[in-house]
């Protein structure tokens, strides 16, 4: 059964647009996404079906294609539908910091650099490019590694940045263990790259560690 057949009062689109997207379950989001449900199955209880198969609606979200169209309802088509709202939410974050929010909205890059690296199954190291204005030129994975750790070398730190002209950068990494609190090897390279980068002028002004439901910054630890 499709939205539209549903009673008013029922109706997620109508929800949405009195009350505000907040106002919404996870399953009443997810039939908007879907806009019709299954033979003998309305949208909302196929929604419902699908985050209790899933576990949780960001278990669905980052699903694999393979895992994502194993579910009945769902198939290529809303797995591509769903990659591109994810990656449209990604790029709207990062704009923000485009703008030179990177320093002045803390949580916006907090939020942005969770959404790049939270559900990576591998380590990856992940640099912010910076003007003198602190908007965002380049950002990219440097150096991506196993499980529990990624080789990070200064050297080609350094050479990508001077590779794009930045005047600083913000560094992060995530840890694939869920936990964000920063280990003493964090520390001692975030001093390492921060000692080669000052030959050259280029400041770092923060390294955010990004675990499953936090977000750690170096600089609000004092630490940079």
């Amino acid at each position: 059964m499709a939205i539209k057949h549903l009673p008013s009062e029922s109706m997620p689109r109508e929800k949405l647009l009195a009350r505000g997207p907040s106002a919404l379950s996870d399953a009443e989001l997810l039939a908007i996404f879907l806009r019709t449900g299954t033979p003998g199955m309305h949208v909302l209880d196929l929604a419902d079906q699908l985050l209790k198969q899933a576990g949780s609606l960001r278990g669905l979200l980052t699903a694999s294609k393979a895992d994502f169209c194993r579910h009945k309802g769902l198939g290529e088509a809303k797995y591509v539908q769903l990659q591109a709202v994810l990656e449209m939410t990604q790029r709207y974050l990062l704009e923000t910091l485009h703008r030179g929010e990177a320093l002045t909205s803390p949580q916006q890059t907090k939020l942005y650099l969770s959404s790049i690296l939270r559900d990576r199954q591998r380590e990856a190291f992940y640099l912010l490019y910076l003007d003198n204005q602190h908007r965002v030129i380049h950002d990219e994975i440097l150096f991506e590694g196993t499980l529990d750790a990624a080789s990070v070398y200064p050297r080609e730190v350094v050479k990508r940045a001077l590779e794009h002209n930045c005047a600083a950068v913000i560094l992060a990494h995530n840890h694939p263990s869920g936990v964000a609190e920063p280990s003493q090897a964090d520390r001692r390279i975030t001093r390492r790259i921060s000692d080669a980068l000052a030959l050259v002028d280029i400041r770092v002004l923060d390294h955010f560690v990004v675990g499953d439901g936090d977000v750690v910054s170096f600089a609000e630890r004092g630490w940079i």
